[in-house]
């Protein structure tokens, strides 16, 4: 982190984090007091000044830690998309247009769909680090710790450790985190004695149980008349009798059999009905998932990642794309509104254009 005041209140710039102060700087821009200066429809500012606030904001969110320098040369795309609405350049063309009917296809399926926000792909190449795709996967509270865990080696790449966050993913790679680096599977340092009288508690429940299924349950006034029924006729038994062919011939008392003491069968549970968990799994405890309650607003992983938190991996399926009305590129401004038209255009006019031999050498770590 090249700012240690990154979460400012006064610039109030949303960035890639988990943090309450980001959450209140993305509440300013979105619905608080600053919401106003990203919004260009009745400004006194520029043009320059309006492209240079919308870039600024863009890459506040979207890489800002990547060197200026560096994101024009090498995460820019090689040709940006046209944001701007397709004009005709004649007036000869537009009749053309207007006789095939193509001008009134297009409008009617802006007017349904809307435009493909083809400006936030520009966006794309940051979305495909290896460090952005970890803190979009929810394995860690910022990019700047998902960074760290990357260059301490937490982190494996298609099976083998990597500890470069300046890699861009390829599609079909696997990342691997380490489980014990990952801070929500952890037990909060606030709420470990909390965490351990409850699990006091649900020990000694279990306990309870276990007693009271092995204890000797009390006897019913029918078990224990059949009890002294059978004493007697042990006794009997063993007496010595007056006649013994008399006693072979005569048959036995016979004793009557104590009622089963099998559980009856219970009325079936209805579908309305909760489920009730057995005693052993009652007493289970709960998957170590310890998110902030704050990071509700960030907890999503986009279409272009398959997550598995039982393993602690995620796939880079595909690259993000776009289409009307929809973007795969996660932003807090909307994907085709003006700030994101702005920054494209600022980067129209400002991105380099000529790629040396010497410079292609220098360029990061990229998987295709």
């Amino acid at each position: 982190m090249r700012d240690a005041n990154v979460f400012a209140i006064s610039r109030a710039m949303p960035r890639m984090s988990w943090s309450p102060r980001n959450l209140y700087n993305l509440w300013q821009r979105s619905y608080g007091p600053r919401a106003q200066d990203a919004r260009f429809t009745r400004t006194s500012k520029t043009l320059f000044q309006q492209r240079w606030t919308a870039k600024a904001l863009v890459r506040a969110y979207h890489g800002d830690y990547i060197n200026e320098k560096i994101f024009k040369r090498w995460y820019l795309p090689q040709t940006l998309p046209d944001v701007r609405p397709r004009i005709a350049a004649s007036a000869e063309q537009a009749a053309l247009e207007a006789f095939a009917g193509r001008e009134a296809r297009r409008r009617r399926d802006e007017q349904e769909k809307g435009m493909a926000p083809v400006g936030s792909l520009m966006l794309a190449e940051v979305e495909r680090r290896i460090d952005v795709f970890l803190f979009r996967c929810c394995f860690a509270h910022s990019v700047y710790e998902a960074r760290r865990l990357v260059v301490h080696g937490y982190v494996m790449l298609n099976g083998k450790k990597h500890s470069n966050a300046n890699t861009r993913l390829a599609p079909g790679d696997m990342i691997t985190v380490d489980p014990k680096a990952i801070r929500f599977l952890q037990k909060p340092k606030d709420a470990a004695v909390e965490v351990e009288a409850e699990a006091e508690s649900a020990a000694d429940v279990v306990a309870e149980e276990a007693a009271a299924e092995t204890a000797p349950a009390e006897p019913t006034p029918e078990q224990t008349s059949a009890a002294a029924a059978a004493e007697a006729e042990a006794e009997a038994a063993s007496a010595p009798a007056e006649g013994e062919g008399e006693a072979s011939s005569t048959p036995a008392p016979t004793t009557p059999k104590p009622k089963s003491t099998k559980p009856t069968k219970s009325t079936p549970r209805q579908p309305w009905e909760p489920r009730t968990p057995p005693s052993s799994t009652a007493a289970a405890p709960l998957t170590p998932f310890h998110p902030p309650a704050y990071s509700a607003p960030w907890l999503f992983v986009p279409a272009f990642a398959e997550v598995s938190f039982a393993t602690c991996s995620a796939v880079y399926v595909r690259h993000p794309t776009a289409r009307p009305g929809y973007s795969e590129i996660p932003t807090p401004y909307d994907a085709d509104g003006e700030i994101v038209r702005l920054a494209w255009e600022w980067y129209v006019k400002v991105r380099p254009r000529n790629r040396s031999r010497s410079q292609w050498e220098r360029e990061p770590e990229n998987r295709q």
